[in-house]
């Protein structure tokens, strides 16, 4: 049974990290970033391909982690595999020992290192969850019976602050249809949005879960850039100003993760991190937050 599943359920405040696979084949990166949040956190995504730039893939390192102790959320993308490898996949994982799994249509490969790949994009989002359905029901998408059916927690990817949130509200609710049961947002940084975005989903509560997504800041460089290049993030002035002045930029950003961390709480169910590569940066926001152990 997946465990994040069975803490929600329990009605635990969740808290998740996320990882990315390395550029080659050793993991001992990989462990040796979440050495400081292992049994400080409920569950670890595990990216694919992110930002299409190619990795070791998400299944195999998910079941690393696993064998290590620590629960993967293993992460789906519809852009590089058509409906037959999809749903191999998803019986893959569910083999390996893999409960959890974060479905998104993911981006183009024009923006990662291989710009000169095919994208296929068989299935989007709302179609990946539609098939996860179907396995669970016992049978593929072309509606031939399987031999033993997977259970997976499956969840999905959600924007608070995105222009459309109409239409953002709208997929949400394709999504919930075809079984997303938790959701983890694009960063928040302006409590505002989050509360707006959330009295917007109430009809939808009851049956999911919400994830608030926080991002650490590293400079106010990196804040600029996702600023002008991340569609729904919007970091005020004042935090950027806040980062600039710092003389501990480190030590700013984790009051500042803090700071929103404590603003949203009451509004979801749980916490997701996205610390590219800064795991140590998690660790210290739990710390300020008085959130030692599970």
């Amino acid at each position: 049974m997946s465990k994040i599943k069975e803490a929600f359920e329990k009605g635990k405040f969740v808290v998740t990290t996320e990882i990315g696979p390395p550029k080659g084949v050793s993991l001992d990166g990989v462990f040796k970033e979440l050495e400081c949040v292992k049994g400080r956190v409920h569950a670890v995504n595990v990216t694919d391909q992110q930002s299409s730039i190619m990795r070791l893939g998400s299944i195999v390192t998910s079941k690393f982690l696993l064998d290590a102790g620590y629960e993967p959320i293993c992460q789906m993308t519809c852009r590089d595999r058509n409906r037959i490898m999809l749903q191999s996949d998803i019986l893959s994982a569910y083999a390996l020992g893999i409960r959890n799994m974060l479905v998104m249509t993911g981006d183009h490969p024009l923006l990662g290192d291989h710009p000169e790949a095919k994208p296929v994009y068989d299935l989007d989002s709302v179609g990946l969850l539609h098939a996860f359905g179907e396995l669970h029901a016992g049978r593929d998408l072309s509606g031939n019976k399987l031999e033993s059916v997977p259970d997976i927690y499956v969840g999905a990817v959600v924007n608070p602050g995105s222009d459309s949130l109409e239409l953002e509200i709208l997929k949400m609710e394709k999504k919930v249809a075809e079984g997303a049961r938790f959701f983890q947002t694009q960063a928040i940084f302006v409590g505002a949005f989050f509360e707006k975005f959330t009295k917007s989903i109430k009809h939808l509560r009851k049956d999911i879960k919400i994830s608030g997504g926080i991002v650490p800041l590293k400079s106010a460089k990196m804040a600029r850039y996702m600023n002008a290049n991340i569609p729904g993030v919007v970091i005020p002035d004042e935090i950027i100003q806040r980062l600039e002045n710092a003389r501990d930029v480190e030590a700013e950003s984790v009051a500042i993760a803090s700071d929103i961390l404590s603003a949203i709480r009451p509004m979801c169910d749980g916490i997701h991190f996205m610390p590219i590569r800064a795991n140590h940066l998690v660790a210290k926001i739990l710390d300020k937050n008085g959130m030692k152990a599970l």
